[in-house]
C-alpha cells in the first residue's frame, strides 16, 4: 500500500511539473518610442497585450513629465510665469527625488538646467556652439533650491525652467516595472535606452546580462558585460550625444555651474541599484563629480554600486561592483 501511495504522489508531482513546462509563457517583445528613446519591453507572457498596455503607460507618463509636450505638468510649471501650478503626485515624487540627489551631489545634478540645455543642440548633427555670454546668462537661472513644493503645487521663479530628462526615464522604467508585475509578469527585461530594468530572473533561473557600451566603438559593441538580478542598470556616457567643433568634442552632460559640458577624465558611469530613478540621477551626478568624488558619493549609499570608465579605458569600481561583472 505504501508503494502504491508513493507512486501516486510521484505521478502527481511529475504531472504538476509537466504542466508547468507545458504552460510556460513565451518570450514576447513590444517596442515603442517615447521620451526621445526607443523602448523595448521583453517578457515571458501569454498575451502581448500586457506589453502593449505597458507601452501606453510610457505615453501617459511622457504626457505628464516631458518638457516639450504642451500641457504636461513640466510644461505648465515652465510657463506659469512664477505662479503656483497644481501637479500630480508622480511629478512631486520625481521633483523630491531630484532634490535629494542634488543635495547629495552639491548641485551637480540639477533639474533646473533647462535654460542652459535648450541652448545646446546635441541631436541634429549640426556642430555649433552657443554664445559664451548666452551660456553665462542662462547658468545664472540654474538653481534647484528655488523649486518650491507646497502640497500638490509647484512654484518656479519666472525665467527659470525645469527639465526632468536626467531622472524621468528612470521613474517611468520603475513605474512600468511595477505595472507589469501587477499584471502578473515574473520575468522580463525592460530597455529604456541607457536604462535597463529587469523583473526577476530568466525562467531558467539565470541572471540577465546587460552590455556596457564600449566608449570608443559604435553603439551595440560592449566593453564590459554586467549581471542584472532583477534590479536596474543605468549608464550615462559622453558618447550618447555630442559633436566635434574646432577639434574639441562637446557632449551633453552639462555642468550646472558653468553651462558647459563637464570636463573630467570620465567617459561613462554605470550605476547598479534597485531604483532606476535613483540610478538615472546618480549616473549623471557621479559623472559630473568625477571619479574620486563620484566613488565617494556611491560608496555612501546603501544598495548602490557603480563602474566609472575613464577616457583612457581604465575602469574604476566601487567596493561591491565586482559582483555585477561577468568579465
Amino acid at each position: 500500500m505504501k508503494r502504491v501511495v508513493s507512486f501516486i504522489i510521484l505521478l502527481a508531482v511529475l504531472s504538476a511539473i509537466a504542466g508547468c513546462f507545458a504552460t510556460q509563457a513565451e518570450k514576447q517583445t513590444a517596442v515603442g518610442f517615447y521620451l526621445d528613446t526607443a523602448i523595448m519591453l521583453t517578457a515571458y507572457v501569454d498575451d502581448i497585450a500586457v506589453l502593449e498596455d505597458a507601452l501606453k503607460e510610457c505615453g501617459r507618463y511622457e504626457r505628464l513629465l516631458s518638457r516639450t509636450v504642451e500641457g504636461s505638468d513640466v510644461w505648465n510649471i515652465n510657463h506659469a510665469n512664477g505662479q503656483p501650478v497644481p501637479v500630480c503626485s508622480d511629478t512631486i515624487a520625481v521633483l523630491e527625488a531630484a532634490r535629494q540627489v542634488s543635495d547629495l551631489s552639491g548641485g551637480l545634478f540639477d533639474v533646473t538646467i533647462a535654460p542652459v540645455s535648450t541652448l545646446w543642440d546635441f541631436t541634429s548633427g549640426a556642430a555649433a556652439l552657443p554664445g559664451a555670454e548666452q551660456i553665462a546668462a542662462a547658468a545664472k537661472l540654474v538653481d534647484y533650491t528655488r523649486v518650491a513644493i507646497d502640497g500638490d503645487e509647484v512654484t518656479l521663479p519666472e525665467g527659470m525652467m525645469i527639465d526632468l530628462g536626467g531622472i524621468a526615464k528612470g521613474y517611468i522604467a520603475d513605474a512600468v516595472k511595477r505595472y507589469l508585475m501587477d499584471r502578473g509578469v515574473e520575468s522580463a527585461v525592460l530597455s529604456f535606452g541607457g536604462n535597463v530594468v529587469c523583473i526577476g530572473l530568466k525562467p531558467d533561473g539565470s541572471c540577465w546580462k546587460v552590455g556596457v557600451q564600449d566608449i570608443d566603438k559604435p553603439t551595440g559593441e560592449y566593453m564590459l558585460v554586467a549581471r542584472n538580478f532583477g534590479g536596474s542598470t543605468v549608464t550615462s556616457g559622453i558618447y550618447e550625444r555630442g559633436f566635434e567643433f574646432d577639434g574639441k568634442y562637446y557632449h551633453h552632460i552639462l555642468d550646472p555651474r558653468t553651462g558647459w559640458p563637464v570636463e573630467n577624465e570620465l567617459a561613462s558611469v554605470t550605476v547598479f541599484s534597485e531604483s532606476s530613478m535613483l540610478g538615472d540621477a546618480l549616473a549623471t551626478a557621479a559623472f559630473a563629480l568625477g571619479p574620486t568624488a563620484g566613488v565617494t558619493l556611491i560608496e555612501g549609499l546603501e544598495g548602490v554600486e557603480a563602474l566609472f570608465i575613464c577616457r583612457d579605458r581604465s575602469v574604476i569600481r566601487t567596493s561591491g561592483a565586482g559582483e555585477y561583472l561577468v568579465n
